[in-house]
Protein backbone atom coordinates (compact mmCIF):
# COMPACT_ATOMS: atom_id res chain seq x y z
CA UNK A 1 0.00 0.00 0.00
CA UNK A 2 1.27 3.23 -1.05
CA UNK A 3 1.20 5.54 1.77
CA UNK A 4 -0.57 9.63 0.63
CA UNK A 5 -0.49 12.24 2.85
CA UNK A 6 -4.53 13.28 2.04
CA UNK A 7 -3.89 16.88 3.16
CA UNK A 8 -2.22 18.97 6.51
CA UNK A 9 -3.58 21.75 7.86
CA UNK A 10 -2.16 23.95 10.81
CA UNK A 11 -2.35 21.54 14.03
CA UNK A 12 -2.98 18.16 11.69
CA UNK A 13 -2.03 16.03 9.05
CA UNK A 14 -3.91 13.50 7.51
CA UNK A 15 -2.44 10.10 5.82
CA UNK A 16 -4.29 7.55 3.88
CA UNK A 17 -7.54 8.91 5.50
CA UNK A 18 -6.16 8.97 9.20
CA UNK A 19 -5.97 12.50 11.00
CA UNK A 20 -3.08 12.58 13.48
CA UNK A 21 -2.67 16.00 15.60
CA UNK A 22 0.88 15.68 16.20
CA UNK A 23 4.18 15.79 13.85
CA UNK A 24 4.86 12.65 12.39
CA UNK A 25 7.71 10.57 10.67
CA UNK A 26 6.69 8.25 7.88
CA UNK A 27 9.08 5.35 7.66
CA UNK A 28 10.08 4.85 3.62
CA UNK A 29 8.28 1.66 4.39
CA UNK A 30 5.22 3.35 4.45
CA UNK A 31 4.91 2.98 8.46
CA UNK A 32 3.67 5.85 10.79
CA UNK A 33 5.12 7.32 13.49
CA UNK A 34 5.13 9.69 16.55
CA UNK A 35 7.89 11.86 15.95
CA UNK A 36 10.06 11.20 18.93
CA UNK A 37 10.68 15.28 19.47
CA UNK A 38 12.09 14.83 23.09
CA UNK A 39 15.46 13.61 21.35
CA UNK A 40 15.64 17.01 20.10
CA UNK A 41 14.01 19.13 23.05
CA UNK A 42 16.46 17.46 25.78
CA UNK A 43 19.47 18.74 23.46
CA UNK A 44 18.32 21.83 22.36
CA UNK A 45 15.45 22.87 25.16
CA UNK A 46 13.03 23.01 21.79
CA UNK A 47 11.65 20.34 19.00
CA UNK A 48 12.51 23.08 16.57
CA UNK A 49 15.83 22.08 15.90
CA UNK A 50 16.32 18.74 14.53
CA UNK A 51 19.17 17.16 16.72
CA UNK A 52 21.22 14.09 15.79
CA UNK A 53 20.23 11.49 17.83
CA UNK A 54 16.86 12.76 16.32
CA UNK A 55 18.29 12.37 12.74
CA UNK A 56 20.06 8.89 14.19
CA UNK A 57 16.46 7.71 15.18
CA UNK A 58 14.68 8.67 11.29
CA UNK A 59 17.56 6.83 9.34
CA UNK A 60 16.67 3.83 8.57
CA UNK A 61 18.96 1.18 6.09
CA UNK A 62 19.03 2.11 2.52
CA UNK A 63 17.24 5.58 3.59
CA UNK A 64 18.36 7.80 -0.07
CA UNK A 65 16.02 10.74 0.44
CA UNK A 66 14.32 12.72 4.01
CA UNK A 67 11.81 15.19 3.41
CA UNK A 68 11.23 17.34 6.25
CA UNK A 69 8.33 19.48 6.39
CA UNK A 70 9.51 22.33 8.96
CA UNK A 71 6.41 23.63 9.38
CA UNK A 72 3.66 25.91 8.31
CA UNK A 73 6.04 29.31 8.69
CA UNK A 74 9.58 27.01 8.62
CA UNK A 75 10.45 27.36 12.56
CA UNK A 76 12.27 23.70 12.12
CA UNK A 77 15.41 23.83 11.21
CA UNK A 78 18.50 20.69 10.78
CA UNK A 79 21.30 21.17 14.04
CA UNK A 80 24.69 21.62 12.32
CA UNK A 81 25.50 17.83 13.77
CA UNK A 82 22.15 16.30 12.14
CA UNK A 83 23.04 17.69 8.48
CA UNK A 84 26.61 16.19 9.13
CA UNK A 85 24.97 13.16 9.74
CA UNK A 86 22.52 12.62 7.00
CA UNK A 87 25.48 13.74 4.99
CA UNK A 88 27.62 11.08 6.13
CA UNK A 89 25.03 8.65 5.57
CA UNK A 90 24.70 9.37 2.13
CA UNK A 91 21.13 10.71 2.53
CA UNK A 92 19.50 13.78 0.42
CA UNK A 93 17.58 16.32 2.91
CA UNK A 94 14.73 17.89 1.52
CA UNK A 95 13.99 20.73 3.90
CA UNK A 96 10.34 22.68 3.17
CA UNK A 97 7.67 24.52 4.66
CA UNK A 98 5.38 21.44 5.76
CA UNK A 99 2.33 22.13 2.91
CA UNK A 100 5.45 22.30 0.15
CA UNK A 101 6.98 19.23 1.69
CA UNK A 102 3.90 17.34 1.69
CA UNK A 103 3.36 17.91 -2.33
CA UNK A 104 7.36 16.55 -2.90
CA UNK A 105 7.15 13.37 -0.49
CA UNK A 106 3.99 12.49 -2.21
CA UNK A 107 5.46 12.54 -5.73
CA UNK A 108 8.74 10.86 -3.86
CA UNK A 109 10.34 7.86 -5.03
CA UNK A 110 11.19 4.59 -3.45
CA UNK A 111 14.23 4.48 -0.36
CA UNK A 112 12.40 8.15 1.27
CA UNK A 113 11.28 8.74 4.42
CA UNK A 114 9.33 11.79 5.69
CA UNK A 115 8.79 13.61 8.83
CA UNK A 116 6.35 16.43 9.08
CA UNK A 117 5.92 19.10 11.79
CA UNK A 118 2.18 20.36 11.65
CA UNK A 119 2.29 24.02 13.36
CA UNK A 120 4.45 26.91 12.91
Amino acid sequence: MTTTIDSVTFGSITINGTTYDFDVLIRSTGEIEKRKKKLSKQVYGTSHTLSKDEAKHCYEEGLQTIVIGNGHEGVLHLSEEASEYFEKKGVAVILSPTPEAVEIFNKRKPSTAGLFHITC
